[in-house]
């Protein structure tokens, strides 16, 4: 079902909440400010902050459909624009074997019947009511030349393809780009879009992520998980937990049904915020002097 956009900054910030969303003002003004100048959101920051997440929530509350392009090396047109359906244009062709109008046959199979549609070129070309909310997440995996591509796309949303023509959007989708920051995105492209970068959060902030996102994590229980993730994040570890962590654990507790943590709660349930050997070999030794310091947040 198609919805308003939001009329002001605080309009965002409040249905951001609504879906339980705990950004902050500096965010909400990154999103008005791209549905306002059609320009696509560049967000990036460490993994597990909720980047992706605020591209699906924003295509809850434009009403719109949400189209993900899963970014990884070497992905191509192929897999994120569109490609020929071969064998169907195969068969086409063989059981027109006999006709006597066979070129014409051939002109058929490279139409849009014979075309495997893929994300991108779905998000530009389409009869949605609302346009479609573009989440191309993690562009950092990708390579160097699809970032090319990329450029033209968002410079003119359209898309050419050389046996039909140029197939150029009606309305513009609004586009979310992910990065993790593994590797440097080339300036060009960040240049073509409004840049917002999502940091870990404070304690209070985290604790009322967490009451949001995990409500049936008790108060208190939610208030000593924050302050464990955050405890944490001071370690030199290899990984350093995110949000996504910071849920889980306190899901796990709860499912658990704790409602305060204590050290052999913290240690056996340890692998629900760091996934690396080294980091849990790391921290299991230092486990008493945490929980403490989280009881005491």
């Amino acid at each position: 079902m198609s919805t308003a956009a939001p009329a002001t900054i605080d309009d965002v910030e409040a249905r951001l909440r609504e879906r339980r969303y705990i950004g902050d003002r500096a965010l909400a003004t990154s999103i008005y400010l791209a549905l306002k100048l059609e320009k696509p959101l560049f967000i990036e920051g460490e993994a597990g902050v909720g980047k992706t997440e605020a591209a699906k929530v924003m295509a809850d509350v434009l009403g719109a459909r949400l189209i993900r392009l899963q970014c990884y090396e070497g992905i191509d047109l192929a897999h994120a624009v569109y490609e020929w359906n071969y064998p169907r244009q195969l068969l086409h062709i063989r059981l027109l074997n006999e006709s006597e109008d066979r070129r014409l046959a051939e002109r058929e199979i490279f139409s849009q019947e014979f075309l495997l549609r893929r994300p991108l070129l779905d998000a530009i070309d389409n009869e949605d009511e609302t346009p479609p909310v573009l989440l191309i997440d993690e562009i950092d995996r990708s390579d160097e030349e699809f970032e090319a591509f990329l450029l033209e796309l968002l410079s003119d949303f359209q898309v050419s393809i050389p046996e039909i023509g140029t197939i150029k959007a009606k309305k513009p989708p609004f586009v979310v780009i992910t990065s993790n920051r593994t590797r440097e995105v080339h300036d060009a492209l960040k240049r073509r879009c409004l840049y917002h970068w999502i940091d870990y959060p404070n304690l209070e902030k985290e604790v009322e992520i967490v009451r949001a996102r995990a409500p049936e994590a008790a108060d208190g229980l939610a208030r000593e998980v924050a302050a464990l993730v955050q405890g944490l994040r001071g370690m030199d570890l290899y990984k350093v937990p995110g949000v996504a962590e910071t849920l889980d654990w306190a899901r796990a507790l709860a499912a658990l049904g704790a409602r305060s943590i204590d050290t052999s709660l913290v240690d056996a349930t340890l692998g629900a915020a760091l996934k690396y050997q080294e980091d849990l070999e790391r921290v299991r030794e230092k486990v008493p002097a945490l929980v403490e310091q989280a009881k005491r947040a």
